[in-house]
């Protein structure tokens, strides 16, 4: 099993700026692909920015120039950096991620979600 925990979401005015963590734990072989999803109230969940273990990365076209998708391999964990924030980009944010396990099984897992609000 593996889980995934995510941080750094919360209010913040229009024009700011959060970091989101994603940490994933348990038993990971090796992490494939790893991203960020959001859902607005209402609203489908859709995909934010993914990175590939190699580094190549992935945007929605509603944050790129403002959002910037990392990923620490040697700490299983990958950052949001969110800048220019805008009320559209109020959501709750998901980290998923495509994981080789140990006992020889590829699996896809989702964090709890953060709540990300910004303010006009």
């Amino acid at each position: 099993q593996v889980q995934l925990v995510e941080s750094g979401g919360g209010l913040v005015q229009a024009g700011g700026s959060l970091r989101l963590s994603c940490a994933a734990s348990g038993s990971i072989f090796r992490i494939n692909t790893m991203g960020w999803y959001r859902q607005a109230p209402g609203k489908q969940r859709e995909l934010v920015a993914t990175i590939t273990s190699d580094g190549p990365t992935n945007y929605a076209g509603s944050v790129k120039g403002r959002f910037t998708i990392s990923r620490d391999s040697a700490k299983n964990t990958v950052y949001l950096q969110m800048n220019s924030l805008k009320p559209e980009d109020t959501a709750a944010y998901y980290c998923n991620a495509d994981v080789t396990n140990r006992v020889p099984s590829r699996n896809v897992y989702w964090g709890q979600g953060t709540q990300v609000t910004v303010s006009s």
